[in-house]
């Protein structure tokens, strides 16, 4: 099967009077369809990679292809094009629009894309949403809503465009067990049901253990993740 997305010597530093290696010479391919984690102790560059296959940051050397195309010499305008119609974003924080409703929130993918027309965009922010278990919550704002709620909102604006592929970076840090349970059946739901690619930062080792694949970092290098 043909890697979704694949990054080729994929470095990132930061430079100044004290430069640092954030990720040093990542290789890594991931094929489409399935849940990936990305493991390590803090500050290992987890969530830096995730940045940059992402396309959020850019790369000081190396490649990201995202099904098959290469992105490090796009300039901005086409790099956002990219990650709007391929690429989807859950984050710890849901970072929602306050003075908007769920089903708003939800649509301003769809705005910014400007695919389909507002009737459209609304019903299919609705669908969404009532398929993550939120039909009576669509016109309420954040404040309105639980952490569990707000994180499912959250979700739903990511997958609000259809993208090919899901990153989340410690999508449930800020959430209580119950919660990451439900955020974990619906990644799970989503791969079964969808083919959907999901790659996520977690520091929950039983999230980590739900994923069909692990990626391991240490010091901005992919390593062998401890046994047990």
């Amino acid at each position: 099967m043909a890697a979704i997305l694949a990054a080729e010597g994929l470095t990132r530093r930061l430079s100044g009077d004290l430069p640092v290696t954030l990720v040093d010479g990542v290789d890594l391919s991931i094929e489409e369809g399935g849940l990936v984690a990305i493991t390590g102790p803090s500050g290992s560059g987890k969530s830096s990679l995730l940045y940059l296959l992402g396309l959020l940051d850019a790369p000081t050397a190396g490649d990201v292809r995202l099904a098959g195309q290469r992105t490090a010499t796009l300039d901005d305008e086409a790099r956002a094009r990219l990650r709007l119609t391929m690429l989807g974003f859950v984050f710890q924080f849901h970072f929602l629009l306050p003075e908007f409703s769920a089903l708003e929130n939800v649509m301003l993918p769809m705005r910014a894309l400007k695919a389909m027309p507002e009737t459209r965009m609304r019903v299919r922010a609705a669908e969404i949403l009532e398929s993550l278990g939120l039909a009576d919550h669509i016109g309420k704002t954040p404040d309105k809503l639980s952490g569990g709620q707000r994180q499912r909102v959250a979700i739903a604006r990511a997958l609000a465009n259809r993208p090919k592929v899901l990153l989340a970076d410690e999508p449930t840090g800020n959430l209580d067990s119950a919660s990451t349970a439900q955020v974990l059946a619906i990644f799970r739901e989503l791969v079964a049901e969808h083919a959907a690619t999901i790659i996520m930062v977690t520091h929950d080792p039983g999230l980590a253990a739900a994923a069909g694949r692990r990626i391991h970092v240490i010091d901005g290098r992919l390593a062998e993740p401890p046994s047990g």
